[in-house]
């Protein structure tokens, strides 16, 4: 079972990169993407690979040493549990830089390595953006005219 969870982690989320990279300016993709649930799917892979373990993990998280936490991941379930959270954790990153590339009007283009680089190698893929999104700031809303 295990093994089945690990390979769903990924395909689970797959479709919500395939939007935002392949797919920015559908029009679905905005109400889709606007969704914090959109990581939910990945979140109960985690439950489910973490609560029948929570007497290792919490131990091992609550003070952690290397050893500790190599024990930990040196399982087939710590291995799929560390793969769900840090899918759900790029995908939750990956979907706020998306929204706040569109508000700042960031090209597609430039958003669609950011987002590889997010998918691959998650912290890079933040740290370029924060770099990236410097280069626009949000457009000025208009006075609202109520009188």
């Amino acid at each position: 079972m295990t093994g089945a969870l690990f390979t769903l982690t990924f395909a689970l989320a797959a479709p919500f990169w395939v939007l935002m990279i392949l797919l920015p300016r559908w029009h679905m993709t905005s109400r889709i993407i606007a969704s914090p649930l959109i990581v939910a799917p990945v979140l109960v892979i985690y439950t489910v690979l973490v609560l029948p373990a929570l007497g290792d993990v919490l131990p091992a998280v609550a003070s952690p040493t290397l050893d500790g936490i190599r024990d930990l991941l040196g399982t087939d379930d710590g291995a799929a549990a560390a793969w769900a959270h840090m899918i759900a954790f790029d995908l939750f990153v990956g979907a706020w830089a998306w929204r706040d590339s569109r508000e700042r009007r960031v090209p597609a283009l430039v958003m669609a390595p950011v987002l590889v680089s997010t998918i691959l190698l998650g912290p890079i893929g933040l740290a370029v953006y924060l770099a990236v999104r410097t280069r626009w700031t949000r457009p000025v809303s208009a006075p609202s005219s109520r009188a």
